[in-house]
């Protein structure tokens, strides 16, 4: 099982893949998700985002400045103001 992810940018689409899971920088400290999370929407603050593809796959971490993460049935999608 897996978790839709899309990761948007003002720009452009950068990312949409299945992966285990996220962890995002929201405005009240960092959150995970996982396939089958709870739908909610959080702001973001500026930090890291960490990424793991798989279970047991080393993870990819990148740099974003602020913006929205939405969690529903359909899986995260992740608004970035701007990743750097």
């Amino acid at each position: 099982m897996a978790l839709k992810f899309e990761l948007v940018t003002p720009e452009k689409l950068l990312r949409s893949a299945e992966v285990h899971m996220v962890v995002v920088p929201g405005a009240d400290g960092d959150f995970a998700v996982l396939e089958g999370h709870a739908p909610f929407m959080s702001t973001m603050r500026d930090g890291e985002m960490i990424i793991y593809a798989t279970e047991n796959a080393e993870p990819e971490k990148l740099s974003l400045n602020g913006g929205f993460a939405e969690v529903n049935e359909k899986g995260l999608t992740v608004l970035a103001e701007q990743i750097s």
